[in-house]
């Protein structure tokens, strides 16, 4: 309650000309009630329960950052002239991409993020002893570094090893890094679906379950020999752009309706 009463109480003062909601099917229909122009974001996975199906009717927009392309879901077809599929939105778009060195020994990066991980810090180091040929480094597991910019991380490794959150891949997409996938369990097989879209794609080599180091050497040899140019498909080139114009044009098309 005091979470909807702070909302509620920043658009009286905000007077905001349309509120982007991320997650939350709660603060949507808060927006929506107080007259708010109303954008959500689309999340992968089987959203067809009530209150999902209730947040995409309301919707004045509804953004899927993923490629149309490569998957456009049954739930969100009849809502297709009010979606726009983006691509994978990542915060490094703009950097420059950097290239792995030459003539050293295999590198993997093994990312988590902040929705947690089966694997944690203990658990690739148990693997990483098994398979010493490999250099191996960590970023955001439990018990592991952190750091604040993982894009030289992510560009120097020869493999990168992930979950199937939607940040993490469109990280790696826009990387061009060869990856394995590993889609944890999250609420309305979200991971699940996108590591399909991944696999079916060939975009990247996808695993289930909790592989022992024989299967690693397996899977890196399987990413390692992929192309990472696949990853265009992902089409992370423009999407925070494209997501910007679908935010524009819905706040001025009810900026027309309202002169009217």
């Amino acid at each position: 309650m005091t979470r909807m009463a702070l909302i509620a109480q920043w658009i009286e003062t905000a007077r905001p000309a349309a509120v982007v909601v991320d997650v939350s099917v709660e603060v949507a229909l808060v927006v929506r009630l107080l007259g708010v122009p109303l954008i959500v974001m689309a999340m992968p996975g089987e959203r067809t329960d009530g209150p999902h199906a209730l947040v995409h009717q309301i919707a004045d927009h509804i953004i899927a950052a993923w490629p149309r392309e490569l998957h456009e879901p049954e739930w969100l077809r009849a809502y297709a002239a009010k979606t726009s599929y983006v691509g994978g939105l990542s915060r490094f778009e703009h950097r420059e991409v950097l290239h792995p060195v030459q003539d050293r020994a295999a590198s993997v990066l093994v990312l988590g993020g902040a929705g947690g991980c089966d694997f944690d810090q203990a658990t690739v180091e148990a693997t990483a002893a098994q398979i010493p040929e490999i250099t191996w480094k960590t970023l955001g597991l439990r018990g592991g570094p952190r750091t604040a910019d993982p894009w030289p991380d992510i560009c120097a490794a020869d493999v990168v090893i992930t979950h199937a959150g939607q940040s993490c891949v469109a990280d790696v997409a826009t990387a061009r890094r060869p990856a394995v996938v590993l889609p944890q369990s999250r609420p309305y097989r979200e991971q699940d679906v996108t590591a399909e879209m991944l696999r079916r794609h060939r975009l990247a080599v996808v695993a289930d379950g909790r592989p022992d180091y024989r299967a690693w050497r397996c899977l890196i040899a399987q990413a390692r020999g992929s192309d990472p140019n696949r990853w265009h498909q992902w089409q992370t080139t423009g999407a925070a752009a494209r997501a910007a114009e679908a935010i524009e044009t819905t706040v001025s098309k009810h900026a027309r309706a309202n002169v009217r």
